[in-house]
């Protein structure tokens, strides 16, 4: 299973854990057991957010990278040196001047 899947699986998992603590908290009302409930759902949620940010920084430190794959047209770039003329009235910003 890919870790987006696993993190699609708990997200799924946690709203239904949401849904079922709104619903005792309904039921029995705002007393300091459903609001530790509350909060400890709320907290769980954000630990699995922070976690999928941590998984995707190893990613990217273990050089595990998504390729994405640009549909867009592709621009053809000619190997030739370019006229001389095309490059007259542009400043150099001070590189090499």
């Amino acid at each position: 299973m890919s870790s987006t899947t696993e993190f699609a699986e708990l997200h799924e998992l946690i709203g239904g854990l949401r849904r079922c603590v709104t619903s005792l908290a309904s039921k029995y009302g705002d007393s300091p057991a459903t609001r530790r409930i509350v909060n400890d759902t709320e907290r769980i949620l954000n630990d699995i957010d922070r976690l999928h940010i941590d998984a995707e920084e190893l990613e990217i430190s273990r050089g595990v990278t998504h390729q994405q794959h640009h549909g867009g047209e592709k621009i053809p770039v000619p190997d030739t040196e370019y006229d001389t003329d095309f490059w007259g009235d542009v400043d150099d910003g001070g590189v090499a001047g």
